[in-house]
């Protein structure tokens, strides 16, 4: 085996700091809902966040494998084939962060591998079966799956607990938020840090440090795992308010139904290899969550805005992995100017976040401008029946009612509201 050359180690720094971009973009995905109606405190819910992840990527190597020898050929890839990869990803992820959308991390990392390798060897490096079943259909079917499951777990949660007090079950849910939202985290780490996994697993086999359809050493799955955390850690508040606030208003048990579809949709795609995105499972699990609630709204405006940048990230990322592998394969002072490229424009993306800082003193303010509910909303919502008696105020489980004294004298005594 020959030893790390220095281009390789750049490649692995590199395939680190995009790991620790995906996990301060991704904590939304698992603490969002938690944050947002209260659970827990956004340091406690992050760093809660952070250990589980670090956990979570010691689980399996599934996902590790299926991008180490799956996506692209083995045969001919270039080390710097793998950095352009890289590249692509990471300023796409710090794009979508700074606008506040929750985009796909993976299919970053996937769009710049795919066209850093075009770009290299052609379209046949590409094993488009593989990208077809466990990338492309994952990205549908999953959104869809946990959307529709969080939908129907929110009706039978309400269903089931109409007639209790709605201050006793908020509790209870919020309870049952920490638990599911500990899930999702772990479900993250076993998904997302073995995709770096398999990035460092693929860059030292083309550098002849492993052999073909080797699994990750010890030490590339502390490293992910270690990154991922950090990286959660910092938080990521941008897209936490997005999918917290942006997106629907939830009462506890709505986060615990989006939290829990979510985390069984990620975690049995993991156990068969299926390397989805996590950010589009939780995201569809939000919004199903929104719609089974009777009155709940989510704003479509901003799930457009986001849907439309899903669509984007594989061709975004895999046009700059492109580019950048064009600068790559002129040799190393093609390498110096990429990598020079991609430092210039992380700090320019971390200078315009810094005009409208967002961070945990500020992540949970009610700054969303309210959106009536559109005709997709309005039709799934009537068909639950609103509940009778005394309708409890979501956020502050405070009953209320029309006083009495409002009503004109020949008026019936006054009924409760309901929605």
């Amino acid at each position: 085996m020959e030893h790390i050359t220095l281009l390789l180690g750049i490649v692995i720094v590199t395939a680190l700091v995009f790991d620790f971009t995906n996990g301060f973009h991704d904590t939304a995905n698992a603490m969002a809902t938690t944050i947002s109606t209260g659970a827990l405190k956004p340091k406690t819910a992050v760093a809660m966040s952070a250990v589980l992840n670090l956990v979570g990527a010691f689980l399996s190597v599934e996902v590790a494998k299926t991008i180490s020898g799956g996506i692209i050929n083995e045969d001919g890839l270039k080390t710097e084939v793998i950095f352009a990869a890289l590249v692509g990803a990471i300023l796409w992820n710090l794009l979508t962060w700074l606008v506040g959308l929750p985009s796909s991390s993976s299919h970053a990392l996937f769009g710049g591998l795919i066209g850093a390798a075009v770009m290299s060897m052609g379209w046949s490096s590409i094993n488009g079966g593989t990208v077809v079943t466990k990338i492309l259909l994952p990205a549908v079917a999953a959104p869809l799956v946990a959307g529709i499951a969080a939908m129907l777990a929110t009706r039978l949660t309400y269903r089931i607990g109409g007639k209790t007090d709605q201050k006793a079950t908020a509790k209870g849910y919020r309870a049952g938020q920490i638990a599911s939202a500990g899930l999702v985290s772990l479900a993250h780490g076993t998904n997302d840090a073995q995709k770096t996994m398999g990035i460092i697993t693929l860059a030292l086999i083309t550098g002849g440090v492993l052999n073909p359809g080797a699994n990750p050493p010890m030490w590339v799955i502390v490293s992910a795992g270690t990154a991922i955390a950090l990286g959660t850690y910092l938080g990521g508040w941008r897209i936490i308010r997005t999918m917290g606030k942006g997106l629907t208003d939830l009462a506890p048990q709505q986060g615990f139904a989006a939290q829990t579809s979510a985390a069984t949709a990620i975690l049995a795609s993991s156990h068969i290899g299926f390397s989805l995105s996590t950010t589009q499972v939780c995201s569809g699990a939000v919004m199903g969550a929104g719609l089974g609630r009777k009155g709940g709204v989510v704003r479509w405006s901003t799930a457009t805005r986001m849907f439309a940048a899903w669509g984007l990230t594989l061709p975004a990322a895999g046009l700059v992995g492109a580019g950048a592998e064009f600068l790559t394969k002129q040799g190393s002072w093609g390498v110096a100017v990429t990598a020079l490229l991609l430092i210039a424009g992380a700090g320019t993306i971390w200078a315009l976040s810094r005009r409208n800082s967002i961070d945990h003193t500020n992540v949970t303010d009610d700054d969303v401008t309210d959106e009536p509910a559109g005709v997709v909303t309005t039709a799934i919502a009537a068909v639950t029946p609103p509940p009778a008696g005394t309708v409890a105020d979501l956020d502050t489980d405070v009953k209320t009612t029309i006083p009495a004294a409002t009503a004109p004298p020949s008026a019936e005594p006054a009924r409760p509201a309901t929605v």
